[in-house]
């Protein structure tokens, strides 16, 4: 084999797909494996990489296993689809999603694409091996008969060969359900049937499948389909070596309610029907519901591992960052290249360059390639950014515009404008003392005779002046003016103790956005509660 992209023939479409258990969010694993599957098949529309000389075109296909019944849902599927098509993984083909833009009704030609509409294709198949002998009844269900040795290549690690007497005869068609008109496949079978049948060239998925894929092997070669190539993709490991998983979030709720408390007054507050009993199964390790996981964290100031998308776009991640973050898990371009755009992966993109070992996730490198992202925007498309983040603040398209002025600079996520600039929003009504920072006050207002105080006093003079309006420029136009007349050294003479009076530290973005963001009325009410409560300090000391 040449290369393990291309396939048997160079005028077949190359056909990868997504078959993701619509049994909760997507996981960052699983977005990592679509992504994968996406690019294969975007390089082969483009004709550009390892398919540069490929005629056949590419697709890509979203297929849900949802023959788990019980866990299965439609609103599942539905935040699939949303987190994929956040990270720009759209599909050519795929099932009707309700509420989801372009995709209400099904595309594509190889349908149904939900396991649970596709039985009378996997009774089909399984006619035609019982009629040649190939599978057997036990106990209701229906096995498969393994009789011969199984060699197969993956594109990760290279040929591999299991003996016949290592293969169990294993189950394909489960017992009929009481109520059902047919049996459901086992994940073995169906996979097969939906891959072969759906022309699947290229099946890339998680390790954990290595082991099963002498079973489909065998399954492909008795049914007379092609075999596709496989490409097994190493695990995601959290930093201590553990496999990131979704019960990551039960584990940190349980820790912290070992920590701080299992009590559950609380719940009484929250008013969701039946949260009590789910409660108490989750405390007793009888379930992981990630609802409660996230009540518990909550609660305790905890803050929520991120193991599905929804948890990085939730933390203020932007979807390309991410993606090229992914793709790194696990693969590299060769040399010192590491971000990259768009098309840049598209272009380089290889399943041989693939590695066995595991990957560890770390946060640090992710959270760089957001900041460095973040910083390569305009200031418009972060404010764009910031619209669409959904940080509990409402403000005018004007005032974003400024927020995202303030915060582009020093913004590593989209959750930190609202996050840092907290006090922004909300300060305290009657502060005290200790509403602001001790070491901030001494050596911004109290120090060299209370001279911070004197400037801020000052600076409320200029202030009060201006339009109610606040606009920035006028504000720095007027901090200047005020810096100037008074012969002080510079402008943190101002700004530093406007600082300290505005949000009760010395740290806060440019000044003239922060008081413009703040708002005319409130600067002025910060800085006279600020003056009430230090200049009897400052008299005493004196």
């Amino acid at each position: 084999m040449a290369s393990p992209e291309i396939s048997p023939s160079p005028d077949r479409p190359v056909v990868t797909r997504f078959a993701p258990s619509p049994t909760g969010n997507l996981h960052i694993g699983g977005a990592r494996t679509a992504l994968y599957a996406w690019v294969v098949a975007e390089q082969a529309k483009r004709r550009v990489g390892p398919f540069k000389d490929h005629i056949g075109g590419g697709r890509f296909i979203l297929r849900f296993e949802d023959t788990d019944r019980a866990r299965s849902s439609t609103a599942s599927e539905k935040q699939i689809a949303e987190s994929m098509l956040w990270l720009g993984l759209d599909w050519d083909e795929g099932p009707a999603i309700q509420g989801i833009a372009g995709h209400e009704t099904a595309t594509g030609e190889h349908g149904p694409y939900r396991q649970s509409e596709r039985l009378p294709l996997y009774h089909q198949q399984l006619d035609r091996l019982r009629a040649a002998g190939h599978v057997y009844d036990d106990d209701g269900a229906v096995r498969f008969k393994v009789t011969q040795d199984v060699t197969f290549v993956d594109a990760v690690y290279g040929t591999v060969t299991v003996k016949a007497d290592e293969i169990e005869d294993f189950v394909i068609m489960k017992r009929k359900a009481e109520g059902d008109d047919l049996a459901y496949p086992t994940f073995h079978f169906a996979v097969v049937v939906d891959d072969a049948l759906m022309e699947v060239t290229h099946v890339i998925r998680g390790v954990e499948h290595l082991s099963n894929t002498p079973k489909h092997a065998a399954l492909y070669d008795v049914l007379g389909f092609d075999r596709p190539l496989w490409c097994h993709t190493p695990s995601i490991m959290n930093p201590d070596g553990s496999k990131m998983s979704k019960r990551d979030k039960a584990k940190a709720a349980r820790k912290a309610a070992d920590q701080f408390g299992w009590e559950d007054e609380w719940l009484a507050d929250v008013g969701v029907e039946g949260l009590a009993s789910k409660f108490a199964a989750f405390r007793a390790k009888e379930s992981d519901d990630e609802e409660i996981a996230k009540m518990i964290l909550m609660k305790h100031g905890t803050p929520i591992p991120e193991i599905d998308v929804t948890d990085f776009i939730s933390s203020g991640y932007l979807a390309w960052p991410l993606l090229n973050y992914l793709a790194l898990l696990g693969w590299n371009p060769g040399g010192d290249t590491e971000r990259l755009s768009h098309d840049r992966l598209i272009d380089l993109f290889t399943l041989d360059r693939i590695n066995k070992a595991n990957s560890r996730f770390d946060r640090d490198k992710l959270v760089d390639f957001n900041r460095q992202a973040i910083s390569d925007l305009s200031i418009d498309a972060f404010a764009d950014e910031l619209d669409g983040y959904p940080s509990g603040v409402d403000l005018s398209r004007p005032k974003r515009l400024v927020l995202a002025r303030a915060f582009h600079e020093r913004a590593r996520t989209l959750a930190e404008p609202s996050q840092a600039g907290r006090f922004i929003w909300s300060f305290t009504e009657d502060p005290g003392e200790a509403a602001y920072e001790p070491k901030a006050v001494k050596k911004w207002l109290l120090k060299n005779d209370a001279q911070g105080l004197a400037n801020l006093e000052r600076a409320r003079q200029a202030l009060a002046e201006l339009d109610d309006d606040f606009a920035p420029e006028a504000i720095e136009a007027a901090l200047n003016s005020c810096v100037e007349t008074n012969g002080m050294k510079n402008l943190g003479s101002v700004a530093q103790p406007l600082r300290v009076a505005v949000s009760g530290t010395a740290v806060t973005p440019p000044i003239h956005l922060t008081l413009h963001l703040i708002g005319k009325a409130e600067t002025l009410r910060r800085i006279d509660a600020c003056l009430k409560v230090f200049k009897g300090t400052a008299e005493a000391s004196g």
